[in-house]
């Protein structure tokens, strides 16, 4: 790995936010393509925190800490990558549930689902049915990614899968959950294509989906 990637790589392993657009201009200035900065030092980052998070190295605050330090260096990076019109790893509409206003692990997904390629739209808490109906009418999703954190809204997950059916958009899209009461039993009851019981495997998940 070239000095600047490396320096990017160290720099969100520790999370060090204030110094990360910084690198990523250095790694600019050094001539270094936008792709090989994305693909040699942030996403390579990102799956090592993501390693460390499962081997109980790293937890929640670390990892949020790391994946803002990457949002910061992708700030700098994302006009160029659009410019060298890179291909995403896939869009990801995420949201929780109607009822949910819990959106901490969501936003932690969405961080690490950009971190590792991903194009996302984040529909924020709350979100109902209709919305990612709506979203995947308009084809702006290869993925819907639904998190709740109360046993009383993940009824909500079912609803949005059948209001999916009920458009008739339900095969234009895959449907992964999460969420603490959230399990794999539930995921196949409500016939979600997916389910992840934390951040990191969720983006394991998501790649899983789009391969498939």
């Amino acid at each position: 790995m070239e000095t600047q990637l490396q320096a990017l790589f160290d720099t969100i392993l520790a999370g060090d936010t204030d110094s990360a657009p910084g690198k990523v201009q250095t790694a600019l200035d050094a001539g270094i393509p936008a792709a090989q900065i994305l693909n040699g030092a942030m996403i390579p980052a990102m799956e090592k925190v993501g390693k460390l998070y499962e081997e109980g190295e790293f937890f929640v605050p670390e990892m949020l800490i790391a994946a803002r330090t990457m949002q910061a260096g992708l700030k700098v990076l994302r006009p160029f990558l659009m410019a060298a019109d890179i291909k995403s790893a896939g869009r990801i509409a995420a949201g929780t549930v109607k009822g949910d206003l819990h959106d901490i692990g969501k936003n932690l997904v969405c961080m690490l689902l950009e971190g590792a390629g991903f194009e996302i739209m984040d529909l924020g808490a709350d979100v109902s049915a209709d919305k990612f109906v709506q979203v995947v009418s308009e084809g702006k999703a290869d993925i819907v990614a639904l998190s709740a954190l109360l046993t009383t809204t993940m009824p909500n997950m079912k609803t949005t899968i059948e209001a999916l059916k009920a458009a008739g958009v339900r095969e234009k899209v895959k449907v992964m959950i999460g969420g603490a009461p959230v399990t794999q039993d539930y995921a196949d009851q409500i016939g979600a294509d997916g389910y992840a019981p934390d951040a990191s495997r969720a983006v394991a998940l998501a790649k899983q989906l789009m391969a498939a």
